[in-house]
């Protein structure tokens, strides 16, 4: 039988970067879906597939999610790019079913998800598809996606949904196609919970399960995600496994070859095109302005810029960027204590501030919830966070537990409304000295109301104590909306400069 080649071109966690920008300022920089789709080659023999969180993430999905636009500009994108297959990643369900649905119905690519499905059955997904290309090749594909998003998401959602354990379901899969495929692949919108290395376990959680989904699902290919973590060329067992980085910044390209049954295959990350697709992008160009002159609506004002600085100087040494997103959620709660975390890249705001400060300083589309807490929790919850820090020859440094096997700088969390003291020299789960509201100590038993978003009041992250906490209420309205309404409404705003942490390294 004549060898045969396949080849693929596979985008994740895009977040809705379709043009050329971040979105910080007006300058062009290599990323961006209209990008990389200039750099595929499709013919009958190559299938363009996506990993999921395509839908949300983006200063675009943001503004856009609230437009009654005739059309779903990313399915839009994506069908003149010509995807073929995608599966769903946790963040496409943020905006609600509705609008999952107008973006999957409007797509031409099949959506495959063998572990999640609407319980009304109106989503357009199917568990898997058999892929004949040009040559003759049968490729079977299937996608699952991390099923913590039965802890993420809103219950209203997941009131509408049936939820599996994903590798289960990606097994049951490929049962299902045994017989009628020459080679397998699995869109998994998760990512690897072990060392790439060495192949040992760095975590308990099950949110991500990429290395046992390579070792015990039989699949030829495991295209990642999630994780935002460029992973090239990667082998477990007889499995190639890769995972591009998030925003469309590059893209992971597979090329297969089959003859008698015997697959020889390899992967690489490819780098955007030098100018993006000319028709995508002209057919969304009224969007794109749209959103830029959103953008730049101005809010109001600040006593100082609130910048962005290196993730270990802004949690050593305290963060105004922190304190005034604290100061909102405050507001918005009625807590005695608030904490907040930074994403792992964030633009910082002006003191004259525009949606542009708000939406690219915070990031996530995370909602609040009103917790008490008893001091014993408390000081877990702050012994988990001082976790963050270690010593290295003697100088501060950022643990490896929040670098790998993924950067984690969002799980180290800034309070506001308590002084405390964390001593670095001591061991972790031992380093919390002091916590003080207004001067007094906090008792174990006392009982403290405290305001978290969504993320962290689900535990995720290590934050076990936190998902054991009384609820005493939602607030259901978007962190970023918070603060632009915040903004709109103490247009002259004095930033509390008020430093909540003391740290000692020596």
């Amino acid at each position: 039988m004549m060898k045969k080649d396949f080849h693929i071109c596979f985008t994740s966690d895009t977040h809705g970067y379709l043009f050329p920008t971040d979105y910080t300022g007006g300058e062009e920089k290599p990323m961006g879906l209209f990008k990389l789709g200039a750099a595929f080659h499709k013919d009958g023999n190559t299938l363009i597939l996506d990993g999921g969180d395509t839908i949300q993430g983006s200063p675009f999905t943001n503004f856009t999610h609230r437009m009654e636009a005739d059309c779903h500009p990313i399915a839009r994108a994506m069908n003149m790019i010509g995807y073929d297959y995608v599966t769903l990643g946790n963040h496409d369900f943020n905006y609600g079913l509705s609008h999952l649905h107008q973006y999957l119905s409007e797509l031409d690519a099949v959506c495959l998800c063998a572990n999640i499905r609407d319980k009304a059955g109106k989503l357009p997904i199917l568990p898997y598809a058999i892929h004949t290309l040009e040559n003759g090749l049968r490729i079977g594909i299937t996608g699952i996606c991390t099923h913590y998003i039965t802890i993420w998401e809103k219950k209203e959602t997941l009131d509408q949904l049936i939820v599996e354990e994903p590798i289960p379901a990606a097994k049951r899969a490929l049962d299902a196609m045994k017989g009628q495929i020459d080679i397998s692949v699995c869109l998994y919108h998760g990512g690897f919970e072990c060392d790439l290395k060495t192949g040992k376990r760095l975590t308990d959680s099950q949110e991500n399960q990429a290395w046992q989904l390579c070792q015990e699902g039989g699949f030829d290919i495991v295209l990642t995600g999630h994780q935002h973590m460029p992973v090239d060329q990667l082998r477990i067992g007889g499995t190639l496994a890769l995972q591009p980085a998030y925003r469309a910044v590059h893209y992971g390209r597979v090329d297969c070859a089959w003859e008698n049954g015997v697959i020889t295959a390899s992967s690489r990350l490819c780098p955007p095109a030098d100018h993006p697709l000319p028709e995508p992008a002209a057919a969304l160009a009224a969007f794109e302005a749209a959103v830029q002159q959103w953008l730049d609506t101005p809010k109001g004002h600040l006593d100082r810029p609130l910048p962005a600085e290196d993730h270990l100087k802004m949690a050593s040494q305290g963060c105004l960027l922190a304190n005034f997103i604290n100061t909102v959620q405050l507001d918005a709660s009625g807590a005695m204590l608030s904490a907040t975390s930074m994403g792992n890249e964030i633009k910082g705001m002006n003191r004259d501030v525009t949606i542009r400060d708000v939406v690219s300083s915070y990031i996530y589309s995370n909602t609040l919830v009103l917790l008490e807490m008893t001091g014993e929790q408390l000081k877990r919850y702050t012994e988990r966070t001082a976790s963050y820090f270690t010593l290295k020859d003697g100088m501060l440094s950022v643990s490896d537990d929040f670098l790998k096997p993924k950067v984690e700088h969002y799980n180290y969390d800034y309070f506001l409304g308590m002084d405390y003291t964390i001593d670095v020299r001591r061991p972790v789960g031992n380093r919390v000295t002091s916590m003080k509201i207004d001067g007094k100590e906090i008792a174990p038993e006392d009982k403290i109301t405290i305001c978290v978003n969504n993320y962290r009041a689900s535990g995720t992250g290590g934050y076990e104590m936190v998902r054991q906490a009384r609820v005493i209420r939602e607030i259901q309205t978007d962190v970023s909306e918070l603060i632009i309404a915040y903004i709109e409404n103490h247009p002259d705003i004095q930033v509390n400069p008020h430093r909540s942490l003391h740290l000692i390294t020596a």
